[in-house]
């Protein structure tokens, strides 16, 4: 009886620590920034600029299969350079992407992401402007490194215009290059 009575501890102790850990690989939270680079697409009008996103990001991960999502809060800085003068947008960009990782050993995985994007332009007072919203698709890949490190590339592809200038209508579509660090 005693024996069966510490078999059933230790069972009990092993399976407590295998959720504990589980519990503390479902859920990441940490810091993501990187550049992004904007092509805008006007009727016979083409430019690029660069500009930056930082915030926090949180993942949420299935231990075993390797499914999960991702969603980052992010202040996104794109923009245009039309005749020698750059227009700058600054807004919330909030990405929530459905990814897949395959780990190559306890250090190394590599990852494929897809999902929506929205992305809301702030005025120059700072306050929000609805009109300016903007839904987006996202597709993206990259690695994780040393279970904190994660270096991404995703392009944003936005759904329907975003732009007027005049009488011309616009899209802006946005490679990003991140790095993200998990704590």
């Amino acid at each position: 009886m005693k024996k069966i009575f510490s078999i059933l501890v230790i069972a009990v102790c092993c399976m407590c620590m295998a959720t504990t850990t589980a519990r503390a690989q479902f859920i990441k939270w940490g810091i993501k920034g990187g550049v992004n680079m904007t092509k805008i697409d006007f009727d016979n009008y083409k430019d690029k600029m660069a500009g930056f996103f930082i915030g926090p990001m949180a993942e949420v991960t299935i231990p075993i299969v390797g499914l999960g999502v991702d969603a980052s809060l992010l202040f996104s800085q794109k923009g245009v350079k039309a005749d020698n003068d750059a227009t700058k947008q600054m807004g919330l960009d909030i990405p929530v992407n459905l990814k897949y990782t395959i780990g190559l050993g306890s250090t190394l995985g590599i990852f494929i992401a897809a999902g929506p994007d929205f992305y809301f332009d702030f005025k120059d007072e700072g306050e929000f402007d609805r009109k300016k919203a903007q839904v987006g698709v996202n597709v993206g890949a990259g690695v994780k490194l040393i279970q904190h490190l994660q270096i991404g590339v995703n392009y944003n592809i936005p759904i329907g215009d975003h732009f007027e200038w005049g009488d011309l209508k616009g899209k802006d579509k946005t490679w990003q290059i991140s790095l993200a660090y998990l704590f």
